[in-house]
């Protein structure tokens, strides 16, 4: 299971293993209380578009795909939560203030579509469809 949690919100035994996704330290969080297991500054979508999104220059639908082109570039990054996600809980913790409309989401759902692309009976992943304008 992945969910997504804010990093100001309490940690709790429920959340299994917790990742902090985002660039940049989440601002007056000491590191001691976000309850994290590994902090991974690299899979947060690039300075660029992060301060697109943040500036409104791009929609949050254009930000999912462009973060999702980004994903697909570098695998390494995300490819070991497939494997907590197929184990436990996985809990994506970031800093954005909309609960609705941030990069833990888009990540979420990309680890979900990989956690199902390796279910059992899969064939191989292939990124192209998922980019139809290439």
């Amino acid at each position: 299971m992945i969910q997504c949690k804010r990093a100001y919100e309490a940690a709790s035994s429920e959340d299994g293993v917790r990742v902090l996704l985002d660039r940049l330290w989440p601002r007056n969080c000491r590191k001691d209380a976000l309850a994290i297991a590994e902090w991974l500054p690299e899979l947060g979508p690039s300075h660029e578009l992060r301060k697109a999104f943040k500036a409104g220059a791009v929609s949050f639908a254009e930000f999912s795909v462009a973060y999702r082109r980004e994903l697909a570039g570098r695998p390494e990054h995300w490819w070991k939560l497939v494997d907590v996600a197929r184990g436990g809980t996985l809990t994506l913790v970031y800093a954005a203030k909309s609960t609705l409309e941030n990069n833990a989401l888009v990540l979420a759902q990309w680890l979900e579509d990989e956690v199902e692309k390796r279910a059992e009976g899969s064939s191989p992943v292939c990124y192209l469809g998922g980019f139809p304008e290439l």
